[in-house]
């Protein structure tokens, strides 16, 4: 599966920092989340896809 961010849209939240920190991250300058781990494990996905949901300006997409 591949993770994206779509950056424009993040609010900087760190919801999904919160819950995948090994996946995404955040810019120090404006808060904005980055994918550390494009293609996380499979073990991971489901944190992963909790993050999307979770995501208040609807950012993450997981697709594959």
């Amino acid at each position: 599966m591949k993770v994206f961010v779509d950056q424009d849209r993040c609010m900087a939240s760190g919801q999904c920092v919160l819950i995948a920190d090994d996946v995404f991250d955040q810019r120090p300058e404006d808060g904005i989340a980055t994918v550390l781990d494009g293609n996380p494990a499979d073990d991971r996905m489901p944190d992963v896809e909790d993050a999307a949901a979770g995501c208040p300006a609807l950012a993450i997409t997981v697709e594959g």
